[in-house]
């Protein structure tokens, strides 16, 4: 029997826009765009006439916002929405805002360049669909049950002392589809001096200094997005800036970070492989690793490298995950040594951290 097609609905006041967009994704033959909407009121017609898989969601709209449509999306009739943005610095609050209101993605309006530049806005464009199209919903207020807040004396011993060059812990995290929100939930129950914390989170560039702002003022750790030699630190997490890939590094005792280029990997740029294999050849056993939601399988071969290097890795379990595709795929590998909630992760990794410290 054929699979079915998965079908797309595209809101956008763009004509061009909306013409662009079902040009790319009628080019995969597992995706059929099923209409084209130039506001939220004909969205809802035709929503009304055939309940689409997914819809791709302008934010900047007339007549309605796209933040106000998601909302009554979410309450009335949920369907994955993947939220297509403008590559703007004052757009990317409001579009964090759709995330949080159950939005499952964010990808940013193809924009004429070269045919390398199209090939990857392609490729990134129909991933995001597909694992929308699976993504488990959360009705809007639903959260996930989180530990108790953990408290500064289940972390590593104080840095008042010197560490040996062995025993500092860093942690390198992953997560793709509905990570966004799994990171906040997962940084917000750690302490001001948890263990220095590398993360990928699949997301375009400008957006994720606009997450890392957000996450900063919500958390007690400092979240900033990563440049080229910050150094991994206690009581801070560095995020990797979208369209690049991280990678962390040492020299002597310090752990830093190194921002490059280069073609997508597993289907992604930046890729949470790159920043596990370089975690495994750089930290090997003073790491941790954690995988959390996010379709495909970018990540597992490189939590598998860590786990043959003796690091310590931890995948988030299905129940709790927006998409179980990624840490499914490191779970297959055996690449995994614990698997467990989104929201008793933050307390397994400290425990571990506080185990094997000096």
């Amino acid at each position: 029997m054929e699979k079915s097609k998965i079908r797309v609905l595209i809101v956008d006041d763009s004509a061009v826009v909306r013409q662009t967009l079902k040009e790319i994704l009628s080019s995969d033959p597992e995706i059929e765009v099923i209409g084209a909407a130039g506001d939220p009121y004909a969205a809802a017609e035709r929503i009304a006439e055939e309940a689409p898989d997914v819809i791709s969601l302008d934010i900047e709209m007339p007549r309605m916002d796209g933040l106000t449509f998601l909302k009554k999306i979410m309450v009335q009739h949920p369907i994955p929405v993947v939220i297509c943005s403008s590559l703007a610095d004052e757009g990317a609050a409001s579009t964090l805002k759709a995330m949080e209101y159950g939005a499952v993605d964010i990808i940013t309006k193809p924009k004429l360049g070269t045919k390398q530049f199209f090939e990857d806005s392609r490729i990134v464009l129909c991933q995001a669909i597909k694992a929308a199209a699976g993504a488990r919903l959360r009705s809007l207020g639903t959260t996930h049950t989180v530990e108790p807040k953990l408290t500064a004396d289940v972390v590593l011993s104080p840095a008042t002392h010197a560490m040996a060059e062995t025993t500092e812990k860093v942690v390198v995290v992953g997560a793709s589809t509905g990570g966004t929100e799994a990171l906040k939930t997962f940084l917000e129950a750690l302490p001001a001096d948890s263990p220095g914390i590398v993360i990928v989170q699949h997301m375009p560039e400008l957006f994720t200094r606009a997450f890392a702002n957000r996450l900063d003022g919500l958390c007690a750790m400092t979240v900033k997005e990563a440049e080229t030699n910050d150094t991994v630190i206690r009581g801070r997490a560095l995020i990797a800036p979208g369209n690049h890939h991280l990678l962390l590094k040492r020299s002597g005792a310090r752990y830093y970070v190194e921002i490059k280029d280069g073609p997508l990997v597993c289907r992604h740029r930046p890729s949470v492989d790159v920043l596990f294999r370089s975690a495994a050849r750089y930290a090997g056993p003073n790491a941790v690793g954690v995988i959390l939601t996010g379709m495909g399988d970018d990540g597992a071969r490189g939590m598998y490298e860590m786990h043959q290097a003796g690091a310590y890795t931890i995948a988030q379990d299905e129940a709790t995950c927006i998409v179980f595709g990624m840490p499914k795929e490191a779970i297959k590998l055996n690449g995994v040594s614990k698997v467990i909630p989104l929201g008793s992760i933050a307390g397994a990794m400290l425990n571990r951290c506080r185990s094997f410290s000096g």
